[in-house]
């Protein structure tokens, strides 16, 4: 599947590689990295190139479990190590780890880290792509597929944090040798990606992207036998791991390699399905929401609601919600069903360019739009490229005026994000998923997610652990999910441990749960981790907000808080404390009650586990 990578450091330049084991060369020899927890620090800072890693963050990477007193004086150790291994960055001299009020920064070029070459080549492949230079989109996609030496940091992922980080990259590697796939069949030469989609599909067997691209370059190479069987064999594993059918455009594929032709085909992008192609973190057979998901069927199924805005807390199951409700109205939206994420990999919000022209590939919309990071354009200036998002978003208002279609659009981070993604005309239907209210959009038709209820819960945990396991001791499952705080997330993650712990009594597991300095420490799964996606969350927060909710938190621990209480924690008038309330109830860190009641009224709370975060992060 790969090839020996071509390395771009000048002489005398450190190579850093994380698209395998962790390495870095000087001049084509490999340097000692130090001891696992040094190597950690350097993974940690690596995966997160020019950008202020905090310390936090550090410390959980190497000691996620319970870091010793002297974590901030070992991490300066090991940095400063770093620092003496690695030397000085770039000609001008300069420190290569930098610390500041943000945290630790490696200072890191493009030709010295695989990664950031590795985007680069894919950002270019893209745009040649979208230029209709297939040979040249190939080369590229190719050249930066030879930097993948196999699952990335495969030597650290016992660690949850560095574990994270590698998930990020190898979703990336993949979607990247999807590209590549899809340009070859193109080209005529689908029988050069058939080995490595095969071993892609066995390691990665629900995502639909790839084994419609190995069908396809089974079929282009005259093995229609083998590509029919790739279906029936991706059927059978959907109905059994997820109680559904293939999606539409899937189907549509198989039903055209019928025919034994061999013309290059692709899945219409109009119709690529949101559920298999892209499943939560946590797969767990759907469980409760019926009231949320029956809404949802309703409003979006009529037709007389164009947007609707599904919103709650990070590990809430807003995905998991919309992709079961995009299944269930395939027959109300017959151009198909789209899903793209608004946030990129590491948390941070894309651009309108990139997602219009993700949205243009899906749909096949003409136009596309040059990729964020390249700012060729026709002027050779950056007009040139906002010209082209400009024709862009055009014809994608074009396009949903003459379709009747579903756009999921995924953990969107704000209001801007999305302006102008919204259909203005036709018949095409949003769903919009955020951790926030989204307040700024309207009109559009809401639905917050509230905390799971006990029997909901119970019905998620006994599906992970088993009814005779849940129904031998009821009392102390029903803590564990009360001390989960109700989010599908923490239920699923405790599921999951305890179904790998068989021998754990679930009442010493709930007393675990029930020890708010250790709640958050027993929330991880192999590489799913609360703290993790809570974490996520906060950072959404702007800082005002983190201190206030910091200071609200222990207010909420006997059950709620009312606003003279609030008032009183956080030594203000009332009014600001009313919009401090306010800002952490649109953020979604703050429930209200959903009738109407005065503010002096109205018991407010904090989800759980988010104030144990918030404990944490602020010393409350």
């Amino acid at each position: 599947m790969t090839r020996p990578p071509v390395r771009t450091a000048p002489t005398g330049a450190v190579y850093f590689s994380l698209l395998g084991p962790l390495t870095a060369r000087l001049d084509g020899h490999e340097l000692p990295l130090g001891p696992r927890k040094q190597r950690l620090v350097l993974a940690t800072l690596l995966s997160r190139p020019n950008t202020p890693v905090p310390v936090e963050v550090l410390t959980d990477a190497v000691w996620p479990d319970d870091p010793p007193r002297t974590a901030r004086k070992n991490l300066q150790v090991y940095v400063s190590a770093a620092r003496t291994l690695l030397g000085p960055a770039g000609h001008e001299g300069r420190d290569r780890v930098v610390h500041g009020c943000g945290g630790y920064l490696l200072r890191i070029a493009e030709g010295e880290l695989d990664t950031l070459r590795f985007g680069s080549l894919a950002r270019a492949g893209r745009a040649a792509a979208g230029r209709g230079d297939l040979a040249g989109a190939a080369r590229l996609l190719r050249e930066a597929l030879d930097l993948w030496e196999g699952p990335p940091l495969n030597d650290l992922r016992d660690s949850a944090g560095v574990a994270e980080e590698a998930g990020r990259l190898e979703a990336r590697c993949l979607t990247v040798y999807e590209d590549w796939a899809e340009t070859e069949i193109e080209l005529g030469r689908p029988a050069v990606a058939v080995d490595g989609l095969r071993d892609l599909v066995e390691r990665h067997p629900l995502r639909e992207r790839l084994r419609a691209a190995w069908m396809n370059s089974l079929h282009q190479s005259g093995r229609q036998a083998e590509a029919l069987a790739v279906y029936d064999d991706y059927r059978q594993l959907m109905a059994r791991e997820l109680g559904l059918e293939p999606s539409p455009a899937m189907a549509a594929l198989y039903r055209s390699m019928l025919g034994r032709g061999r013309e290059a085909r692709r899945p219409a992008p109009a119709r690529e399905a949101v559920g298999p192609a892209a499943p939560p973190a946590c797969t767990a057979a759907f469980t409760g929401r019926p009231g949320e998901l029956r809404e949802l069927l309703e409003v979006l199924g009529c037709g007389e609601e164009r947007v609707v805005v599904v919103s709650g807390p990070a590990g809430a199951g807003k995905s998991a919600l919309a992709l079961r409700a995009a299944h269930l109205l395939a027959d109300r939206f017959p151009d198909g069903r789209v899903r793209v994420r608004v946030r990129r990999e590491d948390g941070t919000a894309r651009s309108r360019a990139e997602i219009l022209a993700e949205l243009g590939r899906l749909c096949g919309v003409a136009g596309n739009a040059a990729p964020p990071g390249n700012t060729a354009s026709p002027d050779g200036g950056a007009g040139g490229d906002r010209a082209a998002t400009a024709a862009l978003a055009d014809a994608w208002q074009e396009w949903q005026a003459r379709h009747r279609a579903l756009v999921v659009l995924d953990d969107v981070p704000d209001e801007a994000s999305v302006r102008g993604l919204l259909s203005r005309s036709g018949k095409c239907s949003v769903l919009i998923t955020a951790r926030g209210q989204l307040a700024g959009l309207a009109p559009v038709h809401r639905i917050a997610l509230p905390a799971l209820a006990d029997g909901e819960a119970l019905e998620l945990l006994g599906k992970l652990i088993g009814a005779g396991r849940l129904r031998a001791d009821p009392g102390a499952a029903l803590r564990i999910v009360r001390a989960c705080g109700g989010l599908p997330l923490a239920v699923e993650v405790s599921g999951m441990r305890l179904a790998v712990l068989r021998h754990l009594p679930l009442a010493e597991y709930a007393d675990r749960l029930d020890d708010p300095s250790a709640a958050l420490d027993e929330l991880v799964a192999g590489d799913v981790s609360v703290r993790h996606r809570i974490a996520s969350g906060w950072q959404d927060l702007a800082d005002g907000d983190r201190w206030v909710l910091g200071r609200l938190a222990g207010l909420a621990e006997d059950g709620g808080f009312t606003l003279d209480r609030a008032t009183e924690a956080l030594g203000c008038g009332e009014r600001a404390a009313i919009r401090a309330v306010e800002s952490l109830i649109d953020a979604g860190a703050v429930t209200s009650p959903a009738g109407e009641v005065t503010a002096h009224a109205a018991l407010y709370e904090v989800p759980r586990l988010l104030g144990l975060y918030a404990h944490e992060r602020e010393g409350v």
